[in-house]
């Protein structure tokens, strides 16, 4: 074997604990350890995104490894070097790489329960300020946009199917499929602003946490995406969120959603916490593509992985999807405090009709006297405006990929229309809470009211419960007793609303 091209060196750290000689293998490398250093050959395979077929094709793709890796572990990466074939045939190029202890990696370090939250905030630091100094330009951009993003789904998703029945499930991909395309399709306005954000870069893209490594304390990030330049486009949130993901397989939820949270601040990152559902249930079916291929390659254990991947995919884009609901009922009838209750759980954001017809009357768009039903600045017109103003807020959250809480009577079945109409316009899944009380209840509650935006009295609470319309589609939410039991019901009714 040749001398690698790169004449770097770096500090040495003798594997003294672990074989001289050890053999490791991914579905499209072999890599060979020997003492302190570490030589990776590409197998000579083709799949859906990589064709190593050629001696001419495997060192192209070393010395690319190579380059892009430098920007994240130039203490890692040494050089280039070739395997002479004694027969006179092409030598083969090989990446050779800094070795590091198994005990270093950091899977093995989250496998054996060790504490690595300090290990996750130096990631996180490092991934941020490499995101920070990443290469930005129109044509990285792209892959950020709402079309770019759904071609990747369906491309991963079109290679799952090749083992539906075999390995994974025909159902499962189809109903990930259809959340996914839910949410995409609603979805310009967020992707759209994490462009103009500059979230989109040239990134690592396949972070996990078996090619992590702590050495006194300084994280080495290997193994970025190589093989094709737009892959590695993507948005930020996205490379972060891989790293959760591959945490989550490995059975430490908690350290994914920590690492991802940790990452959010250090970068300034604002995406919605639907987004990052997204984004994690995406590197959950690249994953599960992989071991498909595995699978194929004659490693029948890849199977289960495969199931496990999609499971925590299916998880996710339920999790990541946008919902509307509508929280209604008569004055007194606790809807604001059921509405604040669940979204306290589920990160939702509130509209109240009572804060909007405030606003409203404040800037002179409707006017009237409070107090006196049907009249005044209850009037049909200023109730109509009210309502509008509310599903127009709602249409810019929704849409930029917050779901959303209306908190108001919606007595009104046009305006539950209306909400209904803006669910299916934005692909939102919408659910309808009718709370419920008795008339003694409400009374006692609007007295007891303290503050607040509601102008409603225990005159107009009778008046409105005497003219309740049926409202067929709403969950009935009996909230006379216990807050946690009203909001828990609502709180499921919300989560399985897709």
């Amino acid at each position: 074997m040749d001398s690698p091209t790169n004449d770097g060196t770096c500090d040495d750290h003798p594997v003294t604990d672990e074989p001289f000689i050890d053999v490791r293998e991914t579905h499209t490398a072999v890599v060979v350890l020997a003492g302190d250093r570490a030589f990776k050959a590409k197998k000579p395979v083709v799949t859906d995104f990589c064709d190593f077929r050629t001696a001419e094709q495997r060192e192209r793709a070393c010395i690319r490894e190579f380059e892009l890796n430098s920007r994240l572990a130039a203490q890692s990466y040494l050089g280039i070097a070739h395997l002479s074939d004694p027969s006179g045939g092409h030598a083969e190029p090989v990446v050779v790489m800094r070795r590091y202890r198994d005990k270093q990696r950091l899977a093995s370090m989250v496998t054996a329960g060790l504490p690595v939250e300090g290990a996750l905030d130096a990631i996180a630091e490092v991934l941020a300020r490499f995101h920070q100094r990443a290469q930005r330009n129109r044509c990285i951009d792209t892959q950020g946009e709402v079309g770019a993003v759904a071609r990747r789904w369906h491309e991963n998703l079109a290679e799952l199917r090749h083992h539906a029945g075999k390995v994974v499930s025909g159902d499962v991909i189809r109903r990930i499929e259809h959340m996914v395309d839910e949410f995409v399709s609603g979805r310009e306005v967020l992707f759209a602003g994490r462009i103009k954000e500059g979230c989109i870069v040239d990134g690592h893209a396949d972070l996990l946490a078996d090619d992590i490594f702590l050495v006194d304390g300084e994280p080495a990030l290997l193994d970025c995406l190589e093989f094709e330049d737009e892959l590695r486009y993507l948005d930020r949130i996205d490379d972060a969120a891989f790293l959760a993901m591959d945490l989550e397989f490995l059975g430490r939820k908690d350290l994914g959603d920590y690492f991802l949270a940790g990452y959010a601040v250090r970068s300034g990152d604002t995406a919605p916490a639907s987004l990052r559902d997204f984004y994690i249930a995406y590197r959950a079916v690249v994953r599960a593509k992989v071991e498909c291929v595995r699978f194929s390659q004659g490693k029948p254990e890849a199977a289960a992985d495969a199931v496990r991947h999609l499971i925590i995919a299916t998880q996710h884009l339920q999790h990541a999807t946008v919902r509307l609901a509508l929280v209604g009922g008569n004055p007194g009838t606790g809807k604001s405090t059921l509405a604040r209750g669940v979204a306290e759980l589920v990160g939702a954001q509130v509209i109240s009709t009572d804060d909007v017809r405030r606003r409203l009357r404040d800037c002179g768009v409707i006017i009237g006297e409070p107090g006196v039903l049907d009249s005044g600045l209850y009037s049909r017109a200023n109730v109509v405006a009210v309502y509008q103003e509310a599903l127009r807020k709602a249409r810019l959250l929704l849409g930029s990929g917050h779901s959303v809480i209306l908190d108001g009577t919606w007595g009104d079945p046009q305006m539950r229309a209306c909400a209904r109409r803006l669910a299916a316009d934005t692909h939102s899944a919408i659910v309808e809470f009718r709370c419920s009380a008795t008339v003694d209840v409400m009374a006692d509650r609007i007295v007891a009211r303290a503050g607040g935006n509601s102008d409603a009295t225990a005159e107009i609470a009778a008046a409105l419960a005497a003219r309740q319309a049926d409202w067929d589609t709403g969950h009935r939410i009996d909230t006379a007793g216990p807050r946690e039991r009203s909001v828990g019901q609502a709180y499921h009714i919300w989560r399985s609303a897709i």
